[in-house]
Parts: C-alpha cells; sequence; structure tokens
C-alpha cells in the first residue's frame, strides 16, 4: 500500500471537545478514561470539521462543487438550507470507520450517511474484538484482505478519533492485489462473518 494522505486535527481548544474523552484519575487512584454524554454529539460536530479540511485533498470535483453549492445556498437562506454531506464512497472503495463503539459507528454511519455494507468492517470488528479504540481499523483493513475485496489501485479512508479530542485520517493507495496473509487475525473465523448483529 501506498499512504497517499494523512490529516490529523485536533479540536482541544473548545472546553467541551477536550472533556469529552478525557484521562483522569478516579476517586481510588486509577488512571482511566472519562467518557462524558457529550461525546457523541462532539465527534459528530469535529468529524464535520475534519471533513471540510480533508475532502478537497480526496473527493472528485463534482462532489466538491455540490458541496460548495450548498454551504453557499446555507449561507444566504440560513437554517433552513443545511450543507450536503459529499458522498466519500466515490472517492473510496473502502472506508475504515473508528470503531469506539455501536454509537460511534452508528453515528459516524449517519453523518456520513454510509450504508451498513460500508460500516460492516467497522461492526465485525467490534463483535470479534472488542472495542481497542482507535487501532481497530487495522483490524477492519485484515477483515478486508481476509474477504478478498482489495484490488490494485483500490483506495482506502481509514478515520479515527482520539482524546483531546482529535480526528485522524489516513488515505492508503493499494499498488497491488492484496493477498492472504498467514497471520491475518480473521483467518480462523472470516468463514462465518458479517454476522446480523445490529
Amino acid at each position: 500500500m501506498e499512504l497517499t494522505h494523512s490529516l490529523r486535527t485536533h479540536h482541544g481548544a473548545d472546553d467541551s471537545a477536550y472533556h469529552a474523552a478525557f484521562q483522569e484519575e478516579d476517586v481510588k487512584g486509577v488512571t482511566g478514561i472519562s467518557l462524558t454524554k457529550d461525546l457523541i454529539r462532539v465527534a459528530a460536530v469535529n468529524l464535520r470539521e475534519h471533513i471540510k479540511i480533508l475532502a478537497p485533498s480526496v473527493l472528485p470535483l463534482n462532489q466538491l462543487v455540490s458541496y460548495a453549492y450548498s454551504v453557499v445556498a446555507t449561507a444566504f437562506c440560513g437554517e433552513q438550507y443545511k450543507p450536503v454531506i459529499p458522498d466519500f464512497t466515490t472517492a473510496f472503495e473502502h472506508i475504515c470507520v473508528h470503531t469506539g463503539g455501536k454509537a460511534v459507528i452508528e453515528q459516524v454511519g449517519r453523518v456520513m450517511k454510509l450504508s451498513d455494507s460500508v460500516t460492516e468492517p467497522a461492526r465485525m470488528s467490534l463483535n470479534r474484538f472488542g472495542n481497542t479504540s482507535s487501532s481497530l481499523v487495522f483490524y477492519e483493513l485484515a477483515y478486508f484482505e481476509a474477504k478478498g475485496r482489495v484490488k490494485k489501485g483500490d483506495k482506502m479512508w481509514m478515520i479515527a478519533f482520539g482524546t483531546g479530542f482529535k480526528v485522524g485520517s489516513l488515505v492508503w493507495k493499494w499498488i497491488r492485489d492484496s493477498e492472504s496473509e498467514y497471520d491475518n487475525p480473521w483467518n480462523d473465523s472470516i468463514h462465518k462473518y458479517p454476522l446480523k448483529i445490529w
């Protein structure tokens, strides 16, 4: 694979974003991550901000024109008209969504208007491996490879979130067809997936 784009946005200047997922000690002195009820809203707002920066680098021109038109229309018409969400499936054959939990996957899918088939690897990775935070996007990558879905020239977008509040994107391009690796973590069970779990 070739890394074609990398973007990390930090939204810690906003107090609600900074405290949405925060490392701190509890009353017993045990360090852990505190998640606020505002986390899902913060993730959606900051995902939109992240997309505004990433989109011009990766989206086809027709999607950019449609988005720009909707932003201008919103500026003139106010609340009656909302900006369209670009269709990122026009830029990527595969998308790995941060699997921080069912609610995170559903919110990203809702905000980005992604179908269940697009979020399938995220849901299956969460089911099989649990929440390992942003590293789970690499289990999703392995899922695509185990299913034999990745071909030369395909592009993949990995999107993940972090405390502080951060949003990170990696964009990969395959320089050859993917092959089934002997150490793929899905090798022993890929035939069972996808499951109907939601």
